[in-house]
């Protein structure tokens, strides 16, 4: 069956992973000196639409494996209501754009820098107007789709994964130069990120079969639901907006927890909810929620490790297992 081209750029993603870690450790090192990790006692990401996702993904990767506290944020409430009351110290604040273009980002920076913060431009162009105004830049330049892709207006994938990694491995860098990681660690964990690769290819090779089967089945359905917990949720964001991109239909992320005080009262019984999992902290309530779902009448897609619990239970219309 031919490929649609976003069917493409997503089969792209498992070699984009493995060439990008280790161009990314390089970068980050060469952005962020030892004294400035050593200084920095708080964190802010912020950016617009899929570089915002990136950082909701992110948050729980700053606080486990560098240390500090972190706070993802649209880029507007950053720069128009948070930067006035910047807590004291040394504070970092990475702002991300793929195209360095985004003017509300470019806002959040310059006023960053204006607060005392050092300001970070992760952006895949280091000529932008945001790459000009910070104090230091994070390159997450991808390398080019063939030619014939370059000219179609898809979803962005690649661009969304390519920030995602850059902010992993920035608080894994983070951590290793203020001690929280030892190098060995930080080391180990560059390595199981580069070696997502592998697992990302087994996931769409096992989930692809099971997407189109819910594609063709779901036709009628005009709007959908995205849920996920802690750095799932972020998943769920970027999920709801690629469908909305894609098709024009309504689609809307939730907190997994807060699906049960809101969307359960929904007048559609038959919504297509997708409940994204890791198979780790949120499986109970994950599974409570499918349960609940189920029972009034909701199409329920379960987005778990195969083998999990999640997985085996029977509250679900369709499985797209991760590897």
């Amino acid at each position: 069956m031919e490929r649609s081209p976003l069917h493409q750029q997503v089969d792209s993603l498992p070699e984009l992973v493995a060439v990008m870690v280790g161009r990314l450790t390089t970068a980050v090192a060469h952005a962020l000196p030892p004294d400035l990790c050593r200084q920095t006692t708080r964190v802010f990401l912020t950016g617009c639409g899929d570089s915002h996702h990136a950082g909701l993904n992110a948050e729980l990767a700053f606080e486990q494996l560098a240390g500090l506290p972190c706070e993802p944020m649209p880029a507007m409430q950053f720069s128009r209501y948070a930067v006035e009351t910047l807590p004291e110290g040394a504070n970092l604040v990475l702002a991300v754009s793929v195209s360095g273009q985004v003017r509300r980002t470019l806002e959040a920076l310059e006023r960053a820098r204006r607060a005392g913060a050092t300001a970070v431009a992760v952006t895949g162009s280091a000529s932008s107007p945001l790459a000009q105004a910070a104090d230091r830049v994070v390159a997450t330049a991808v390398p080019p789709l063939p030619e014939e892709l370059q000219r179609l207006i898809v979803p962005g994938t690649r661009s969304y994964v390519a920030s995602q990694l850059a902010l992993y491995v920035t608080a894994l860098h983070l951590g290793q130069q203020r001690g929280h990681l030892t190098q060995a660690a930080a080391n180990r964990l560059r390595r199981e990120l580069a070696g997502l690769a592998a697992q990302m290819e087994a996931t769409l090779a096992a989930s692809d079969p099971a997407a189109r089967r819910i594609a063709q089945a779901w036709q009628d359905a005009r709007e959908f639901v995205f849920c996920g917990a802690g750095p799932n949720y972020g998943t769920a964001v970027f999920s709801a907006a690629k469908i909305l991109e894609a098709s024009g239909d309504t689609a809307v992320a939730q907190e997994t927890e807060e699906w049960a005080h809101l969307q359960f009262f929904a007048r559609e019984a038959a919504t297509p909810t997708f409940l994204i999992s890791a198979g780790g902290r949120d499986t109970d309530r994950a599974l409570e929620i499918a349960t609940a779902a189920k029972a009034i009448g909701r199409r329920v897609a379960l987005i778990a490790p195969r083998d999990g619990d999640l997985a085996q239970s029977g509250a679900r219309d369709a499985l797209l297992p991760i590897s």
